[in-house]
């Protein structure tokens, strides 16, 4: 069975790394993928919830910052090594590496867990821009397969990591929250 998932993620890799290659995504997604090209946004979104969303602005960003220490170790130093994937583009004859390949092992994909944790938080905190979050992480992960670098496996872990520590890290923040009112604030309604 596993014999069988490997191939069918190769076989998904190579027909988002090659056959659906275009001259547009070519140019697009190594910028994508490039996590500093996404340092300015960033930066804005901190000081726009720092000085315009208050406490529930602050609260949010600690968040966010717990959860990806948390998304990138359980990444980077557990999962890596322990699993020992190696990357596509280590491994495979033909990729189309558009980017520099990166460290030998690539389940799961950090930007993908990364970016998902990142959007579970913003998402639950703020709900009617969910979407914008969850487009970017799935935009970020696509393009970790289609520059060559992970298999669409590590890229659905990681996004299922992310949510799942977004997930923990949110609801410890409820429960902490119900014992000291001063953390608690008015959530956003769908």
């Amino acid at each position: 069975m596993l014999h069988i998932l490997i191939l069918f993620d190769t076989r998904l890799f190579f027909l988002l790394n090659t056959h659906i290659a275009n001259p547009i995504f070519d140019v697009v997604m190594p910028f994508v993928t490039h996590l500093h090209n996404w340092t300015i946004p960033i930066v804005i979104l901190v000081l726009y919830l720092s000085i315009t969303q208050g406490k529930k602005g602050r609260i949010t960003i600690v968040l966010v910052v717990i959860t990806l220490i948390m998304t990138d170790q359980l990444s980077s130093f557990v999962f890596k090594p322990w699993i020992g994937r190696v990357r596509p583009c280590h491994m495979l004859d033909q990729v189309r590496l558009l980017v520099n390949c990166g460290g030998r092992f690539s389940f799961p994909s950090s930007h993908a867990t990364n970016m998902a944790g990142f959007a579970t938080i913003f998402s639950l905190f703020y709900r009617k821009y969910g979407f914008i979050f969850w487009t970017i992480a799935l935009l970020i992960g696509f393009s970790r397969i289609y520059v060559g670098v992970h298999y669409p496996g590590d890229v659905l872990f990681g996004l299922m990591l992310g949510w799942g520590t977004g997930q923990i890290v949110f609801r410890t923040y409820e429960i902490i929250s119900d014992k000291y009112s001063t953390l608690k604030i008015k959530k956003d309604v769908p």
